[in-house]
This record gives structure tokens, C-alpha cells and sequence, in this order.
């Protein structure tokens, strides 16, 4: 195996990786990301033990039991190329040795779960309700820096968004982990999300700029193949998708709607819905 240069997978003093300063041994198989640095406690609540608490910049972690599932909640910050850091070290934690900088020979595969918010693109996917994100569908750039391929339905379906979205900059897209996405059936929406490279212009938010793309919303919202449509848009989940894939880590994102962008309304208590995904999650991950 080669060896991996210092100045490639940075260790900080205590030989823990960089961003996360985290050791193997403080991470679980099993990982919650979740944006805001806040939200880690939010979900480490529930557990029943905390063995290790580590912070370094946004990058907050905390690891537990949960009945007798071991979990880590990590917090990447905002946006996908924070999922670029996130998702490649949690992935050297356990499949490289640290010491030796080399690739282990046996890879280990995490199971890797978003808990975030977004805003629906779909009437019927009212404020407060639950997406499982079926694919996640990339028009930021991170994925076009490293080799990959679709399969045969990610390629038809990135083909007819192109189509009738008419966008210039070339998308991309990974599929859940049907593994973990068939346990969030029950008051989970299923569908296509939209990953944005920002909040305002990428999500067709006017202030004080035009947009360059003003009817963009509506072609996504319209959008269809097949059963495929696409209910909501955010700023990490293609990146988790697309990373886990190359990895070989199993992924799902789960979004609690805070925002309709059709209706223009906005939760009256998105906290309260982002504490019921995050139970309701937690309730079927310790039974998995």
C-alpha cells in the first residue's frame, strides 16, 4: 500500500485527523451528520451514555450509546465543501491506519444519516413534514473533482434534468442506500433532492441581485421522470450521496421541511419539527 504524505491526511498533535480531531476509536460505525454545530447535543440528548466529546472549529462530535447501538453525531457546517472534509475523514478513520498512513487492506463501510432542513418545492409537501431523499442531485461542482460514474437510472435521470431544467452547469447524482431508506417509510416523503451551491441566487432567492435563471424554481418543481420528482432542495446532500458512494459508505438524508417555496411560508416552529425528525430517526436507527 502507499504511503500517505504528511501534507495530503494532516493529523493534528495528538494524532487525531485534522478538521473533526477525531481518533478511530472515537467514532461509531453508525453517523449522524448534521449541520449546525448547535444540533449535536440536540441529538445526543437521547443517549444513554456519551463517551467522547470533541470539538474543533464547526466540526463538533459526540459519541454514545443508544440501547445498545453505538452512534456518533457529527456536525459538518454548511455546504458541500464541508461534506468534502467530513466525508473523506470520517472515511480515513476507518479505513486508514493513521500510524502507518497506508490504506487498510479490509475496508470498513460507515452508515452515514443526514438530519437537516430544506424547503419544499411541491404543494403537497406542506411545512413541517418529513423527505427521505430517494437521489441526491447535484448543481454545485464538488463531484466533478473526483472519477466517478453513474448507473444506468442516475444517467437517464440526469439526462432529463438537463433537458427540462435547461441548466448550463452540468449536475450530478447519487442514490440512497436503499438499505436505510426502507425503514423511513411511514410519514416520509420520497423523492429527488436538490443540492444548491448557496442560499439565495442558487435557491432563487431575490433580495437586492437578479437571478440569472429566474424561472429555475418552477422547472424544478415541475420536473418528472418516471415515478421521479424532485420535493425539496439544500446545501449537503448530493455531496453525502456522491462521497458515499466512492467510499463505499452507506447514505441517507432525512430533511424536516421548514420552508414552502411554492406557498411562501415559512415554519411557525421549525425547531419543533427538527426535535420530532430527530426522535422519530434516532426510534428507528437503534432498531436497525
Amino acid at each position: 500500500m502507499q504511503h500517505i504524505a504528511e501534507s495530503e491526511l494532516i493529523l493534528n498533535n495528538r494524532g487525531a485527523v485534522y478538521h473533526l480531531n477525531l481518533l478511530p476509536h472515537e467514532l461509531a460505525n453508525t453517523v449522524i451528520t448534521v449541520g449546525d454545530p448547535d444540533r449535536v447535543s440536540e441529538v445526543s440528548k437521547y443517549f444513554d451514555t456519551i463517551e467522547y466529546r470533541q470539538q474543533h472549529r464547526e466540526f463538533v462530535t459526540h459519541t454514545g450509546m443508544l440501547g445498545k447501538k453505538r452512534i456518533s453525531v457529527v456536525s459538518t457546517g454548511i455546504g458541500t465543501d464541508n461534506i468534502d472534509i467530513v466525508l473523506n475523514e470520517l472515511d480515513a478513520l476507518v479505513n486508514i491506519d493513521l500510524v502507518a498512513r497506508k490504506v487498510r487492506q479490509q475496508l470498513t463501510s460507515l452508515h452515514i444519516i443526514r438530519i437537516g432542513t430544506a424547503g419544499s418545492l411541491q404543494e403537497d409537501i406542506p411545512v413541517d413534514q418529513f423527505v427521505a431523499s430517494t437521489h441526491g442531485l447535484g448543481i454545485d461542482n464538488l463531484l466533478h473533482f473526483y472519477r466517478c460514474e453513474q448507473n444506468d437510472e442516475e444517467k437517464q435521470l440526469l439526462q432529463a434534468f438537463i433537458t427540462q431544467t435547461q441548466l448550463t452547469t452540468l449536475p450530478y447524482l447519487h442514490s440512497a442506500s436503499v438499505g436505510l431508506i426502507k425503514h423511513f417509510v411511514k410519514d416520509f416523503h420520497h423523492g429527488i433532492t436538490v443540492t444548491c451551491p448557496g442560499f439565495y441566487g442558487p435557491q432563487g432567492r431575490i433580495l437586492r441581485l437578479g437571478l440569472s435563471h429566474p424561472g429555475f424554481i418552477d422547472r424544478l418543481t415541475t420536473f418528472n421522470f418516471g415515478n421521479h420528482r424532485i420535493c425539496n432542495f439544500e446545501m449537503e446532500t448530493a455531496g453525502i450521496y456522491g462521497m458515499g458512494h466512492l467510499l463505499g459508505h452507506y447514505c441517507l438524508s432525512l430533511s424536516a421541511v421548514v420552508a414552502n417555496r411554492l406557498s411562501g411560508q415559512f415554519s411557525k416552529n421549525g425547531q419543533a419539527a427538527v426535535e420530532k425528525l430527530i426522535a422519530t430517526t434516532l426510534g428507528i436507527i437503534e432498531n436497525i
